[in-house]
């Protein structure tokens, strides 16, 4: 069935990921990325490290402030077993004069932020001021932890800095910015799929037409009794889709629901932290997703994946024709997570978090029945080293490493990081429990 039949027999207006170009996910030597060890320290010991995201201008350009640049993070305390700090998620922020060497500066938010835990978003710097989106998971105050979630906002704070360091403060202003609206939008009650989504905003404004836009995470609604996947129940579970909302007037304050810029309906559940780098006259969307997401019949990865278009509303098409960019070794299928694309002169760029290492059994499900001590040893919990991505067009290929957590500007030239094929796929960390050797240092 070819990809326009796919469409067309679901309906779908939107671009979509089909069943045909997902198929052919799979590992090769442009996409597996090397084994990841951990590094001589994490960036902050006392503290989890997962989704991070960059404070950014409105051209999207990584913000620097007298010399610094900030990262912001989910995080939970590090004495909490690390399957469990989803449910205790803080957003912190850490700051660096060289991209290497970063300082912790402590929780964003003091008080008053919305949903009972806070997860990943996107934070913008435009003229001295800080507007800071987030998905607000749960309700405020509640007794036994939900799974709703809406897009919120946070404006008010400011950025302090001196050569001593850098301080993001408020007071701060929460709002509800965006709830689903059970057309373009699945609601949580309309939900039949494995999890639920409507979450991870971010700013972006369109360079072609100035518009200001945030793009999330979403699910397509699929009623029951739908046409959608040939009719299979089992297939339309599988509905996420990357959103798109629109400020009217550019106030980072004021948005308004659109239709979706890409679905997977009969694909993937979730299209997680969805993000746009526009480059040589392309633009390029990026997602997050897990093997376990895939609907059933297609062999996915837990991978980075991208889509190609010729505008920010164009007809995507899936890079190197599956969609994968970036995958886990096959030996280490859980070693990183939650990446994060951002534009270089000289390369893509992209960041994500040391997941789990020395692990290699096909579900993370398996990891809660090892003893505490190994779920907490093989786990890295702090930034991975970042990869170097060269574009060309439709393809991507995996062409350099640079450290943990190396964030370069783009006025900064790129260390000399040759990329050995061979290193994504070595024989393994050893015997079951067994400890790597460290790879070197990462500069914390």
């Amino acid at each position: 069935m070819s990809d326009q039949d796919d469409a067309t027999r679901r309906g779908a207006a939107t671009p979509a990921w089909t069943r045909e170009r997902a198929t052919r996910v799979g590992r090769d030597a442009g996409t597996v990325a090397p084994i990841i060890y951990p590094p001589d320290r994490p960036l902050d010991p006392s503290v989890h490290i997962w989704d991070t995201w960059l404070l950014r201008n409105r051209d999207g350009s990584i913000a620097e402030i007298d010399g610094w640049r900030v990262i912001l993070s989910l995080t939970a305390p590090s004495d909490l077993l690390p399957g469990k700090r989803h449910d205790v998620a803080t957003i912190r922020y850490f700051y660096s004069r060289d991209g290497r060497r970063w300082h912790s500066g402590g929780p964003v938010f003091s008080g008053g932020e919305l949903g009972s835990r806070q997860w990943a978003g996107s934070v913008l710097h435009d003229d001295g001021d800080v507007y800071l989106y987030y998905t607000a998971a749960g309700e405020s105050d509640e007794a036994h932890l939900s799974y709703t979630q809406y897009l919120a906002m946070a404006d008010g704070g400011t950025v302090e800095a001196d050569e001593e360091g850098l301080r993001i403060e408020g007071p701060w202003e929460h709002r509800a910015v965006l709830h689903p609206d059970g057309d373009r939008y699945e609601t949580e009650s309309q939900s039949r799929g494995m999890t639920y989504t409507f979450r991870d905003p971010w700013f972006y404004e369109d360079p072609e037409t100035g518009r200001t836009y945030l793009v999330f995470e979403g699910n397509t609604p699929v009623p029951e009794g739908s046409e959608a996947c040939g009719g299979d129940p089992a297939q339309q579970e599988f509905n996420g889709s990357v959103g798109l909302a629109e400020s009217p007037t550019g106030d980072p304050t004021e948005w308004e629901l659109r239709e979706p810029l890409l679905d997977a309906v009969c694909v993937n559940q979730e299209l997680e932290r969805p993000h746009v780098v526009r480059r040589d006259g392309r633009y390029y969307l990026f997602v997050s997703s897990h093997r376990h997401t895939f609907a059933p019949g297609i062999d996915g990865v837990d991978g980075f994946y991208g889509f190609v278009a010729d505008s920010l509303r164009g007809e995507y098409r899936p890079l190197n024709d599956s969609g994968l960019v970036v995958a886990n070794p096959e030996n280490a299928p859980f070693q990183a997570y939650s990446w994060l694309a951002f534009d270089h002169p000289d390369d893509l760029l992209v960041n994500s978090f040391f997941g789990y290492f020395d692990y290699d059994r096909p579900s993370l499900d398996e990891v809660a029945q090892l003893p505490e001590s190994e779920q907490f040893r093989r786990f890295g919990g702090t930034l991975a080293p970042t990869l170097r991505i060269e574009l060309d067009g439709d393809r991507s290929r995996i062409v350099g490493t640079l450290e943990h957590g190396h964030i370069p500007l783009g006025s900064e030239p790129l260390p000399d990081s040759p990329f050995d094929e061979r290193a994504a796929e070595p024989s393994g960390y050893g015997r079951e429990g067994g400890h790597p050797e460290p790879g070197g240092t990462d500069g914390f």
